[in-house]
């Protein structure tokens, strides 16, 4: 796996040997569709519609297993936009009508960390699960695929989270004023888990699966105490019946991990959240997990740093 990972410790190495002009702490969210997100920009009130203030995302676009991984995307001010209907060529962004948790999460931290800087990196996609018995179309984490044939053989979304990060890090001035900015590692949010729950073999193996990823992504990061916060799965009963036959198999596992890491803590605000479809959270839920998000990174980083 330290062959993956090299080229963004590199990257990471250099990045940090240089002077800056401006610290912005750095948060990496991940997952599947409800860190995609599916909130309605149109039903967004109370200023969400705006630009935030320094705020910087770095969205790679979602792509399939099996093909190379580029981590399209760039560094821009974070707006209403970046949800399951984003994409970047890398040049570009092209903002849909949807939008995750990051809008609240980083209007969150500004009101309880009014003093910092924010920067995401956010790379997820839908229907994707950690074990690769549960990929279906979607696509799966485990860092050992091998699926895929040419180019893209062994390439899977590990392997794109990693370009992404790679990309993200490589660029000095993300803030474009033309001076080099440093970055800090200060969070990881994770929330993904419901695929995983479809299959009983992978729901019972997802605790042992997602400390793996996490570890990883830590390192990736170069942090290996790196707060996480990871977003409890929950079921939507969809006309009375459950939609995900092993969730509590899941949701037992993401709580034992959470217990077992002392830099963990699990969102559970999900329970109460409504739904759009069967699948997803209506826009109210996306905005209070941001806010969920932020306060137990805020807390994390209180406890480990005492701050």
């Amino acid at each position: 796996m330290l062959y993956k990972l090299l080229p963004v410790l590199t990257i990471f190495l250099v990045f940090v040997a240089t002077t800056f002009a401006k610290d912005y702490q750095l948060y990496y969210l991940g997952g599947q569709s409800n860190m995609d997100g599916y909130g309605l920009v149109s039903e967004l009130k109370d200023g969400f519609q705006d630009t935030l203030q320094d705020a910087m995302i770095f969205h790679g676009s979602p792509t399939a297993d099996g093909t190379p991984a580029l981590g399209l995307g760039i560094w821009a001010p974070l707006r209403p936009g970046h949800g399951a209907d984003f994409r970047s060529d890398g040049k570009a962004n092209n903002y849909g009508q949807r939008f995750g948790c990051e809008l609240a999460f980083a209007a969150e931290l500004k009101r309880i960390r009014p003093n910092e800087n924010i920067a995401i990196i956010k790379y997820s996609r839908g229907g994707t699960s950690i074990a690769s018995e549960a990929a279906r179309h979607f696509g799966c984490w485990d860092p050992d695929f091998e699926g895929g044939e040419g180019i893209g053989r062994g390439m899977n979304q590990y392997d794109h989270f990693l370009a992404t990060v790679r990309n993200a890090l490589s660029v000095g001035d993300i803030d474009a004023d033309g001076e080099n900015d440093r970055l800090i590692p200060a969070g990881i949010l994770w929330m993904q888990g419901e695929s995983d729950a479809g299959f009983q073999v992978p729901s019972t193996n997802y605790g042992v699966n997602l400390k793996r990823l996490m570890d990883l992504a830590r390192a990736a990061l170069r942090a290996d105490d790196l707060p996480i916060a990871v977003g409890l799965i929950s079921d939507s009963n969809h006309n009375g019946k459950i939609v995900w036959e092993f969730g509590e198999s899941v949701r037992k596992q993401q709580m034992l991990f959470c217990q077992d890491d002392p830099k963990a803590k699990l969102i559970t605000s999900t329970d109460k959240y409504g739904y759009s479809d069967p699948w997803h959270y209506d826009t109210l839920g996306y905005l209070d997990l941001g806010k969920e998000f932020a306060r137990a990174l805020h807390d994390l980083r209180r406890t480990q740093n005492h701050d």
